[in-house]
């Protein structure tokens, strides 16, 4: 059974935490992961029968553009859907907040899974940290 649970702080954002760091730190090799945006942002995870099995965060990127991030699923978990799923609960919350495009910063190695969802690339590629990345929109 799928769960979907938004948070902000100072809910308990552990969960969220433990997901990113598992992915982005001991996975990728990101140094930076967590910043001030954790603050005020809402943060999503997806639970499968109870377990914490993907997260992403959600944050106004300026006008009506929402921003979505930190989109991950852990790798005991992939290949169920459930990034889809992040992004589909992440594009509902944001259009619910008044959002009328979604951008974010792709790694250029999930484009094409950021594509078959409808977003498509605005920005020629760039380094964040050790890995390319490219900014994509997509309107709701």
């Amino acid at each position: 059974m799928l769960t979907v649970k938004w948070l902000k702080n100072p809910q308990d954002l552990n969960d969220a935490f433990f997901i990113r760091e598992m992915v982005f730190i001991k996975e990728q090799g990101f140094r930076n992961e967590f910043d001030e945006t954790d603050n005020t942002c809402d943060h999503l995870v997806l639970y499968e029968d109870g377990k914490a099995a993907g997260c992403a965060r959600i944050f106004p990127d300026g006008g009506n553009c929402w921003h979505v991030g930190r989109v991950a699923v852990l790798p005991e978990f992939r290949g169920k859907g459930l990034g889809a799923r992040l992004m589909e609960e992440a594009e509902a919350r944001a259009r619910e907040l008044g959002a009328e495009k979604i951008c974010l910063s792709a790694q250029v190695q999930a484009g094409g899974f950021y594509r078959r969802l409808g977003y498509r690339a605005d920005s020629e590629p760039y380094l964040d940290e050790h890995c390319p990345h490219v900014r994509m929109e997509k309107t709701l």
